[in-house]
């Protein structure tokens, strides 16, 4: 586990802080006593395991605060995860779990890390899961590579049995107790198969036992079912000869039937003849009636002919009227649009000529005031001079005004920023008053959602126990249908012994002995029938205790069905639930991360609140732009010596503008006399034009070429004589005569058809004769069957009686093959029970050897086997490795040694024996020989701590299994002299390269300066503070 960042929200000492470990590989922790170095390595243990040095979570809380939250970002394994715990009041925690999904990108590159949730759906299931990827829980964390404040010495102070433990968890020997307890589980697994088997394999014996019993029944079987076939034999030959008779009989009756059947359908196909024969004759005679009004139709065919060619001689009249009509309503159009021409010239013309007359009295009327416009000239001519004068004082002042208009726009320009920049920050005021209004609704929101994710927790613990309440009852099911089984084997069998027992001893027909004697199922003695009943009786007796138990165990399994359909919908409803657990934490989150931008929110608001006061005062005294306003009452007292003033020039420009009249007059005087001279040139034209267009529309109306077209197609309109209404009287009457010409296309038909009808008429009469004579042979035929059905008898009677006989025949002969096809199906079942009793003995053996083996792996998988070997095989490095360290760290004076095994006493007899019992004992050694641990002073005893500590965490590094890349060292330097602590910083350097990251938690100044990366912790009144320099 190497860290990457951690962010810590109201954790012990510390209020809000972060603290990022990229690039750090040895870094040292100081700050005064109590500032909060040690709660910085504890907010790690706590995020990663939920573990910390506190009696309870809610010690952990900033005073003052509800909740607290670490975040901690770390690599393990070359991947990168984040674990996220938090924890309220009085409320449980939540624990989320993260991966990256671009570690290798995240760490190499230094991307944004992109993150995916591997929260389980409970706190313990996601703590298992981060065990999976840490593959290293909290004692084993603390054990090695964490030398924790004030128990640096907790790997010593173990008891040696706990310590063998804690190494054979860091050596994943766990893993070697999992395959023993496989290999248990396996063993119990054969043991039980083994002991079924053997239950399998004494039934088998047992029901091997009846093979003779069924093979002299068989044989009796066989004996009868000979002699009913023989007699079934002679009655079959019986039953065919009626059957034969029978056969012959409803032949007979067949034929019969069927010349009846023929006689109806020739009586039905005769009369069928008849009536067709009477609708020809009836449509003969109608064709010949409408034959004769053949003179008739001719006539009124005759007239219609007439009226068709009338009109064919009408309707092209008609065309001719109508086109001679068109082409005179275009030559009306044509002549009215040279009318409208003309016209619209004339009125132009006469138009021009009243604009003409009305100038020529305006331009006479302004050549009046000639005398008038040359005094206003004069007076122009004065008031320009003086204007003049004014310009010249007007380009003097110019540049100065327009200094001071610029210097009033920079002074309004900064005046309008300073307004600018107090609207902005008002606005900014209140939008954040508005945003800082939802504090408290985002406050309540944050309860309740709470409060839901608390609820639905304890609903989720209510979710596990109802599931592993349902597997508790499948389970319990299961052995009720196991024992079920076994009772309904054993129903079985009890039925087929009293079966057995209850077999009546039949006789044969001459007086024979019985055919089966009963036999004890245990013994295979005969049995008499005083013992023959208790026999019976006894069975009887268990297997009605055992329907009894076969019956409780269904109302067992009854009830326990209706239970597990009632825990399957709570589950069920749980689940529902349930699936909207994250929603409401991905919520929570959100609604955290606004009321934390609330707060720097209300920080801002306070910021500018200070900054528009200052902007108020400063616009109100105008304490703005001093120099501008320097520059302006300068170039006021250049313009006050000036003497200018702009009413005064822009009364001399108005008085310029009062007497501009008479120049515009002058100019329109001479203009008036032009345009005269031109008005009087153009009248005498324009008189004459329009004479000539008055003569043309004269002309156009009474003797054109148009006029004269018009009236010769007139004249012919009159010469075709077209009349519409006679035209529509001949059109009516050809509608009302169109009958006629169906009626003669139906005259064409009966010229043809009445020949055709009349043969057919003959054609008819011709079959009728010949159905008749078939008629008479059909019946003849009929009384001939009759005669023969009267001299066969019927052997109906004979025949049921003989199919009965013959049947229950059968049934006798069924129920032999029926029991004799149980018997061979049981003697062919214990056939292949004696194969299988051979092929079961094998697989016993099999079952033997697999138990043995599985029992040899199970104590070789076990603490007292492997596990043991590869601890006295690993603990001659780890005893090296430590003593490696401990010279560096005591000047060659301090030795461990490790001891497994001691001797210990036996109370089995009365003389004290001696015995080895497994132990790991830590023995210290310094030149004045070995002493307990207790009794080395603190400086050494950390010294050897240390020592031991350091070669665990080396020896991890170097295994493949859970590799320790975090070392971190808490205190425990004070104890220490200044060799001492030279020997530690050259111990810890020393082991650097085998770990990535190593943090060392101290208070010592000299011992701080010895670490190039510091981590400086500092307590204010807002809290723990950190501060990182490299």
């Amino acid at each position: 586990m190497i860290p990457r960042h951690l962010t810590l929200k109201n954790f012990l000492s510390y209020r809000e802080t972060s603290l990022n470990f990229a690039g750090l590989h040895s870094a040292c922790i100081c700050g005064p006593n109590g500032s909060g170095k040690s709660s910085l390595l504890e907010a790690i243990s706590w995020v990663v395991w939920g573990n910390s040095r506190a009696a309870t979570e809610e010690d952990l809380i900033h005073i003052g605060e509800i909740e607290m939250q670490v975040d901690f970002v770390f690599i393990s394994y070359g991947i990168l995860y984040r674990i996220i715990r938090n924890r309220r009041r009085n409320q449980s925690g939540n624990l989320e779990f993260q991966v990256a999904t671009n570690s290798q990108q995240v760490i190499e590159q230094n991307q944004i890390a992109q993150f995916r949730v591997l929260t389980e759906r409970g706190m313990r299931a996601t703590q298992q899961k981060i065990h999976q990827a840490l593959k290293l829980d909290y004692d084993t964390f603390i054990n090695s590579a964490y030398l924790r404040q004030g128990r640096a010495d907790e790997f010593m102070l173990k008891r040696p049995t706990e310590r063998k433990e804690i190494l054979a968890n860091l050596l994943k020997l766990n893993e070697y107790e999992t395959l023993s307890e496989r290999a248990k589980d396996l063993s119990k697994q054969y043991r039980g198969q083994l002991e079924g088997l053997q239950d399998t394999l004494q039934g088998i014996e047992t029901q091997l036992q009846q093979r003779e019993m069924i093979a002299q029944e068989i044989r009796q079987l066989e004996r009868d079912f000979q002699h009913l076939e023989t007699l079934q034999n002679t009655e079959q030959a019986q039953l065919q000869a009626l059957q034969a008779q029978h056969h012959e009989r409803q032949t007979w009756l067949q034929l019969r039937d069927q010349e009846q059947q023929r006689y109806q359908a020739l009586f039905q196909e005769h009369q069928r003849w008849h009536q067709e024969l009477q609708i020809s004759q009836q449509q003969w005679s109608e064709l010949q009636t409408f034959l004769e009004r053949e003179p008739e139709i001719h006539a009124h065919y005759g007239q219609f002919q007439k009226l068709q060619a009338t009109e064919e001689i009408l309707s092209k009249q008609a065309t001719l009227y109508q086109d001679i009509t068109t082409q005179v309503q275009h030559l009306h159009n044509q002549q009215q649009q040279h009318v409208y021409t003309l016209q619209q010239q004339i009125q132009k013309v006469t138009a021009r000529l009243e604009g003409l007359d009305q100038q020529e009295s305006e331009c006479t009327e302004a050549l009046q005031q000639q005398s008038e416009v040359g005094e206003g000239l004069t007076q122009l001519q004065a008031a320009r001079d003086r204007l003049n004068h004014l310009d010249q004082l007007h380009l003097q002042v110019t540049p100065l005004l327009q200094q001071r208009q610029q210097l009033e726009v920079q002074i309004n320009q900064f005046q309008a920023r300073y307004q600018a920049r107090l609207g902005e920050v008002s606005g900014l005021i209140q939008q954040l008053h508005q945003k800082l209004q939802e504090k408290s609704r985002l406050q309540r929101r944050f309860q309740d959602i709470s409060k839901r994710i608390v609820e639905l927790e304890q609903k989720r613990t209510y979710h596990q126990q109802v599931l592993e309440k349902g597997q508790e009852r499948r389970s319990f099911m299961d052995s009720l249908n196991h024992r079920q089984q076994d009772y309904e084997a054993q129903l079985a069998e009890l039925n087929q012994k009293i079966a057995l027992l209850e077999a009546p001893t039949r006789k044969h027909s001459d007086g024979a002995t019985p055919l089966v004697i009963p036999q004890c199922p245990l013994c295979d003695r005969p049995l008499d029938d005083h013992h023959l009943r208790l026999v019976i009786r006894k069975h009887h007796h268990q297997q009605k205790s055992i329907r009894d138990q076969v019956w409780v165990i269904n109302e067992q399994l009854a009830a326990s069905e209706q239970e597990i359909q009632v825990l399957r919908d709570e589950y069920r409803s749980l689940e529902r639930d349930l699936s909207h657990y994250d929603t409401w934490r991905e919520q929570r989150g959100e609604i955290q991360a606004q009321l934390t931008a609330l707060e720097q929110q209300n920080l801002q608001l306070n910021h500018l609140k200070s900054e528009a006061a200052t902007l108020v005062q400063d616009l109100q005294t105008g304490a703005y732009a001093p120099e501008l306003h320097r520059d302006l009452q300068a170039v006021d007292q250049q313009l006050q010596a000036l003497n200018y003033h702009e009413q005064t020039h822009a009364l001399a420009r108005n008085e310029e503008k009062r007497w501009r009249w008479a120049e515009i007059k002058h100019s329109h005087l001479r203009e008036a006399q032009a345009k005269l001279s031109r008005i009087q040139s153009q009248k005498p034209d324009l008189e004459m034009q329009l004479a000539n267009l008055q003569n043309q529309l004269t002309r156009l109306q009474t003797d054109s070429e148009l006029q004269q077209e018009r009236v010769q197609l007139q004249q012919q309109l009159q010469q075709i004589n077209y009349s519409l209404e006679e035209h529509n009287q001949i059109r009516t009457a050809l509608r009302q005569a169109q009958p006629i010409l169906a009626q003669v296309e139906k005259l064409k038909m009966a010229r043809q058809d009445c020949p055709s009808l009349e043969q057919r008429v003959r054609e008819i009469q011709q079959v009728i004769q010949g159905r008749s004579k078939d008629l008479q042979q059909v019946q003849s035929q009929i009384q001939h069957l009759a005669a023969r059905l009267h001299q066969t008898p019927n052997p109906t009677t004979q025949l049921q009686t003989l199919e009965q006989q013959i049947h229950q025949r059968r049934s006798q002969m069924d129920r032999i093959l029926h029991r004799f096809g149980s018997l061979k199906q049981q003697q062919t079942h214990l056939d292949q029970l004696q194969e299988d009793l051979q092929a079961r003995q094998g697989q016993l053996n099999t079952i033997r050897r697999q138990l043995r083996i599985y029992q040899e792996l199970a104590q070789a998988f076990g603490k007292n086997g492997i596990q043991a070997l590869m601890i006295e095989n690993v603990l001659p490095q780890l005893e090296a490795e430590s003593n490696h360290i401990l010279a560096r760290l005591s000047a060659n004076q301090l030795h461990v040694q490790f001891v497994t095994q001691k001797t210990g006493r036996s109370n089995r007899s009365s003389k004290k024996t001696a015995k080895l019992i497994d132990t790991l004992e830590i023995l210290i050694a310094d030149p004045q020989g070995t002493r307990p641990y207790e009794t080395y002073s603190g400086g050494e005893a950390f010294r050897i701590n240390f020592a031991i500590r350091l070669a665990l965490a080396k020896l991890l590094a170097q295994r493949a299994g859970a590799a320790l890349q975090l070392l971190i060292i808490d205190e425990g330097f004070g104890t220490q002299d200044q060799e001492g602590c030279d020997r530690l910083i050259a111990a810890i350097n020393a082991i650097s390269d085998d770990f990535s990251c190593i943090l060392t938690v101290t208070h010592i100044p000299y011992l701080k300066e010895a670490f190039q990366a510091r981590i400086e912790v500092q307590k204010t009144t807002q809290g723990s503070q950190l501060s990182l320099s490299v």
